[in-house]
């Protein structure tokens, strides 16, 4: 049993933040499920440009498609959703096997109807029916606009995925949209027991945010400001609610042990800790140069 088997044991869903046709037709994220007990995937716009650009693999269907398409936005949505209904099938056996709590592949709308409440209920809609997966979610932006959103597709029976969520105010906000979304499907008569939610928080943009000088700062106080955030958002009324995916890695550095993470941030590990060594866990959390250090 590797670490993130046993991490698995501790109820920690790993969700790769990663997808392109390669790591499918290797067999690369297979592997993943079946070795390492991968249990979910989440896309974006930039993770799509970059394994479109970065490969030869969609050269084919980008030519293709362009003599049908003259919408860019048409086109790469095209792209998407054929590799976001492969990935769908290949978690499809995690999310029989976990009863539909886990094994959910995330598609995320339009990143320029993040202000346009109507415009992403529609686009959510169109996605959810043209990859037909049940365990798929979309992904919606935690801005004001949003809210009004998540709460039809709710209603709606569409799985959502909050990403851009920055802060403790409006993710109390997202939970009634959330609680608020249910309540309306139940009252029309509809279950629930299969619409799916999560909410996603972004530690390095928050960082980065509050702190534009922050290469100025010593890195210990970065991980200080990651390990009590991951507290404050993992305990008590969030603690059923919040998957936190990546939080360690997007925060490290070379100079910090990865342990500091698994002792702060998961619950009942302190006896698997003491029999890994720190190579094991620097192959959970890689070595991260988040920024130059300074000297």
């Amino acid at each position: 049993m590797n670490p993130l088997n046993k991490l698995r044991k501790q109820g920690q869903s790993i969700w790769l933040d990663l997808l392109s046709r390669e790591i499918m037709d290797s067999g690369k994220l297979q592997s993943l499920i079946d070795n390492d007990d991968l249990r979910g995937l989440t896309s974006n716009p930039s993770i799509f440009e970059k394994a479109i650009s970065g490969s030869s693999d969609y050269d084919v269907d980008v030519a293709r498609l362009s003599k049908e398409e003259t919408d860019n936005t048409n086109l790469f949505f095209n792209i998407a959703i054929d590799d976001i209904q492969r990935a769908a099938d290949i978690f499809k056996p995690v999310y029989d096997k976990t009863e539909g709590r886990d094994g959910f592949v995330s598609l995320e709308v339009s990143p320029y109807f993040a202000n346009d409440t109507d415009a992403t209920i529609e686009q959510a809609r169109e996605l959810w029916s043209k990859v037909n997966r049940k365990n798929i979610m979309i992904k919606i932006p935690g801005t004001k606009q949003g809210l009004p959103a998540i709460r039809e597709c709710l209603r709606e029976g569409i799985n959502i995925n909050v990403t851009l969520l920055f802060g403790l105010p409006r993710y109390r906000e997202i939970t009634e949209a959330f609680m608020g979304g249910l309540e309306d499907r139940l009252k029309e008569g509809n279950s629930i027991n299969d619409v799916s939610s999560v909410a996603s928080f972004f530690l390095s943009r928050i960082w980065n945010t509050c702190n534009p000088s922050c290469g100025a700062i010593p890195y210990s106080l970065r991980h200080h400001f990651a390990v009590v955030n991951i507290n404050s958002w993992s305990g008590g009324e969030m603690e059923s609610q919040v998957k936190l995916s990546y939080l360690a890695k997007v925060m490290g550095h070379k100079q910090m042990q990865s342990t500091v993470y698994y002792y702060s941030i998961t619950p009942g590990l302190s006896d698997i800790i003491k029999e890994l060594t720190e190579e094991d866990f620097n192959n959970i959390i890689p070595d991260v140069s988040y920024e130059k250090e300074s000297e």
